[in-house]
């Protein structure tokens, strides 16, 4: 069983960012439907953490959060989208491959590996059409130089994945280690394709 770090040494070991500390209660409250469907159907565990991502926001700010099961953050992180998403702001999804696009809806995280951006987190996307193909296009977390707030102050915006949602390296290692292993992972934006065909979001 994956142990869990005490929540005190979670945020001694990444301070959060400057801007939103919290995620927007929709935001929230869509996750954590799409999460009780998923556990009903068998999909994915009961989690003491809920990730989400916010693709409404800029790549310029925060729109990354780790919440543990009494909804304090524990992570407020930048977070890149893909190159065929958007510039600063997303505007695409896909789950294609060689979209170089992210993808939405709900994830869980599986297995750590090191790869060619080093420390990394494999996703399995849980809504065919839509992120069901994450682990065969290799959307993992990973760390990236293009992901921090020095290349913002570049640059105006984040840098671009191939679809992956990547992080700034001082806090990949404890943020992969904290969610790896099965907690779920919710990526959000107001597609209207996406909101009327998702299942998890509408599970009775």
């Amino acid at each position: 069983m994956r142990v869990l770090l005490p929540i005190a040494v979670l945020f001694l070991a990444t301070p959060v960012l400057a801007g939103p500390t919290a995620p927007p209660p929709d935001l929230v409250s869509s996750a954590r439907q799409a999460v009780d469907c998923a556990v009903k159907r068998g999909d994915v565990q009961s989690s003491e953490l809920l990730t989400v991502i916010d693709y409404r926001l800029p790549s310029s700010e925060p729109r990354l959060w780790v919440l543990d099961a009494d909804g304090a953050v524990l992570f407020a992180e930048l977070v890149a989208h893909g190159q065929g998403t958007g510039a600063d702001l997303a505007r695409a999804f896909s789950d294609e491959q060689g979209s170089h696009q992210s993808s939405l809806g709900l994830f869980v995280t599986a297995e750590t590996y090191r790869g060619k951006h080093g420390y990394s987190l494999r996703l399995d996307g849980l809504e065919p059409g839509w992120n069901g193909k994450a682990r065969q296009r290799a959307i993992v977390v990973h760390g990236a130089d293009y992901a921090t707030e020095d290349f913002v102050a570049r640059h105006g915006r984040l840098g671009r994945s191939w679809g992956c949602p990547a992080v700034r390296p001082d806090v990949s290692r404890s943020l992969i280690d904290a969610i790896a292993g099965g907690s779920p992972l919710f990526a959000y934006f107001d597609d209207p394709k996406w909101l009327a065909s998702s299942e998890l979001l509408r599970c009775d």
